[in-house]
């Protein structure tokens, strides 16, 4: 899709956050609310943000003002962790995490090695993306390569800010989907020459998790880490605890799951581990001391039945979290929803959620958790400006609720409570109207 024109002024009113913190009680001094305000890009990147008044002096001649009065402002959501592949199989029925692996998605992945294939549920998921106010993802791929450059192209198309990987699988799977040590390697090495910081994509290198990947496996993971030391390791962990036990059976002589990969040189800054439901106490330091992520991904925990996410745990212990999705165990490809069921499992735990705090973690929290901060999460100036412009009214319930909102607060809670696809009025990706409602 080509630019219209490299500069794009929008005014409406926008909601943020400034800075990343350490605690959530200091989340709300961090809130910006421009009840009137405006945001001028320019090649993608934001040029200007303040408010209509101090605008004028910056207004660009002769380009149109993209004007949202009626409806709210924020940055693009960021989901740290989803399965395009799994697109087609969301609301699998009846299954706990290893039995649902072999019941649907092996054989969901199957199809992948064609090539029409990906290329088809690639541009679908993407505007599935889109539609849901997502701007940016961190996304397992499959086995084959075809899977990588179907979804590279697809989210090329819309300049979009992705991070994925191929499957990296030498066991425990069908054999079909299965591929070697050395394969893995080599396949893996060539998609991040060709991918890696290409436009806005990144790579991820991506065992799918520890009992499908053979210590020879792990070990050529750990080696393309240290060749490419800026790709990111995405992968799951501590998820469900048969998995757990299964993955203590496979590897006795390391302490813990989180060791196995810890061991292969696969935790640090740009390593995401997806659930981490059921870790231990010096797992849980250990992630901070590695300066690793964790994806919280509360529809598909709930949907398997794997557990309730400790997320107070991550502001305890100082640990990088984000949201995930996780389609297709998760429910929903919309982060509203994803952040209505977080809440309930923190309330199922004795802990609040507020609405502040989500909105950090489906923007700048998620953005320090792939490690981009410092290019997302906010309307800073110099960051790319990608953003969602949100339906407080999409439905007549929420439209009576809105009516009795107290506060900005208040209203953002609602939405976050009843809102998703429906809410979402427009995405905008590197300055660019990529989705309209």
């Amino acid at each position: 899709m080509s630019n219209c024109s490299p500069i794009s002024v929008i005014r409406g009113r926008f909601l943020d956050i400034q800075q990343l913190v350490q605690h959530p009680s200091e989340i709300a001094e961090q809130v910006r609310y421009l009840e009137d305000g405006v945001l001028i890009s320019e090649h993608g990147k934001i040029k200007w943000f303040g408010t209509w008044q101090d605008a004028q002096a910056h207004l660009p001649k002769q380009v149109e003002i993209q004007h949202y009065p009626e409806q709210l402002i924020v940055p693009g959501f960021i989901d740290t962790h989803i399965h395009y592949p799994q697109t087609e199989m969301v609301g699998a029925y009846g299954e706990q995490l290893l039995s649902w692996l072999n019941t649907y998605t092996f054989p969901t992945e199957l199809q992948f090695k064609d090539r029409n294939y990906a290329e088809h549920i690639a541009h679908f998921f993407i505007q599935e993306l889109l539609k849901n106010g997502t701007t940016t993802a961190l996304v397992f791929c499959t086995v084959h390569p075809e899977s990588v450059n179907a979804l590279f192209e697809a989210a090329a198309n819309f300049n979009m800010r992705l991070i994925a990987g191929k499957v990296m699988m030498d066991r425990h799977a069908p054999d079909d989907l299965c591929d070697t040590a050395d394969s893995s390697y080599q396949d893996s090495k060539a998609l991040i020459e060709k991918w890696h910081g290409q436009g806005r994509a990144l790579y991820a290198i991506t065992p799918r998790f520890a009992p499908t990947s053979t210590p020879e496996q792990l070990e050529k993971a750990g080696q393309l880490k240290q060749e490419f030391p800026d790709v990111y390791v995405h992968t799951h962990l501590s998820e469900n605890k048969d998995e757990i036990a299964w993955v203590k059976s496979l590897f006795p002589e390391r302490q813990g799951y989180l060791d196995v990969y810890h061991h292969y040189g696969l935790t640090g800054q740009r390593s995401v581990f997806a659930h981490c439901v059921h870790l231990e106490d010096e797992e849980w330091n250990r992630m901070h001391d590695t300066d690793s992520a964790i994806a919280f991904c509360p529809t598909s925990n709930l949907f398997l039945g794997s557990g309730l996410f400790p997320l107070n745990k991550t502001w305890e212990k100082q640990v990088k979290v984000g949201l995930g999705t996780d389609i297709g165990a998760g429910t929903s490809f919309s982060q509203l929803q994803t952040l209505n069921e977080a809440y309930k499992v923190q309330q199922l735990q004795g802990n609040k959620l507020s609405a502040f705090e989500s909105l950090y973690h489906a923007t700048l929290g998620g953005a320090k958790a792939l490690d981009l901060q410092d290019k997302l999460g906010n309307f800073n100036i110099g960051k790319e400006a990608d953003f969602v412009v949100l339906d407080l009214n999409a439905t007549a319930l929420q439209s009576l609720r809105q009516s009795r909102a107290k506060s900005i607060e208040d209203s953002l809670f609602a939405l976050f409570t009843m809102g998703d696809d429906r809410s979402i009025h427009a995405t905008y990706v590197y300055g660019q109207r990529k989705f309209s409602k």
